[in-house]
């Protein structure tokens, strides 16, 4: 597939270090991401436990929290990721087909 074929998706997640739910929250999302071939994801990661600052200036009180820039409109999502059908439909992405 080209890349100019690919969808975009550019996120970024607020963690909280090495905390339970964090990791979760990025194992659900790189999982996710991971099974479409035809999605150019980028992804920043935001660790408030090593830059607080970034955290309060952008206004993240709670983690891990995803921010979705791409595709409009913009999305916020608390929590670890569990819902795959919430997470794709954020993600604006659709159940790939099952084999």
């Amino acid at each position: 597939m080209s890349d100019d074929a690919k969808q975009d998706v550019r996120v970024r997640l607020y963690l909280a270090g090495d905390a339970p739910n964090s990791l979760v929250a990025l194992a659900n999302l790189r999982a996710v991401i991971a099974e479409y071939a035809d999605v150019r994801a980028d992804v920043e990661i935001v660790d408030i436990l090593t830059d607080p600052e970034r955290g309060l200036r952008d206004g993240v009180f709670v983690t891990p929290m995803l921010v979705k820039f791409e595709p409009s409109p913009v999305r916020f999502v608390l929590g670890s990721l569990c819902d795959r059908r919430f997470l794709l439909t954020v993600l604006g992405l659709h159940e790939p087909p099952r084999e």
